[in-house]
């Protein structure tokens, strides 16, 4: 069983998230991540832009996993977020995106960030974890599935 215990705070996480496209979705992850890591909430936004320009972090399925390394940060922190309505990606499919699975990584993570998103990337590949994930309607039970637990509420 895959859990997220050690990436992901239970105060970075929202359901019921609107977006207009990635840079308001950025800002409002940035939100999140401000009080629940104490990083610079425009660093955040800023940097995960930054990646973005790169290439879309989109990867289909309605599902996206933007990833920035952030300056002064100590570990590995996820934001995830559930879109509602799902907004445009650019994603690889064109299908606009509604699960949002933000990596931050120390600036000389290097290894670590790839073997990290490596497996949120397989976790987010599971059509049935996917399907647990939309169904969580708050974030306890969000929280509780990347746990590696059930979501007593989940639909």
């Amino acid at each position: 069983m895959v859990h997220f215990n050690d990436l992901v705070s239970p105060d970075a996480l929202a359901t019921g998230m609107t977006a207009n496209g990635k840079k308001q979705l950025f800002q409002k992850i940035a939100a999140l991540a401000t009080p629940a890591y104490g990083l610079e909430a425009d660093t955040v936004a800023e940097s995960l832009l930054e990646r973005e320009r790169l290439g879309s972090t989109g990867f289909g399925g309605g599902v996206a996993i933007p990833h920035a390394k952030i300056p002064g940060l100590e570990k590995m922190c996820g934001i995830v977020v559930l879109l509602d309505p799902p907004a445009p990606f650019d994603a690889v499919d064109d299908a606009p995106v509604d699960i949002v699975f933000a990596l931050l990584s120390p600036v000389d993570s290097g290894a670590e960030h790839l073997k990290t998103l490596a497996r949120v990337s397989r976790f987010l590949r599971d059509e049935g974890q996917v399907t647990r994930l939309r169904g969580a309607k708050s974030t306890g039970a969000l929280h509780a599935l990347l746990a590696g637990g059930e979501a007593r509420d989940a639909a």
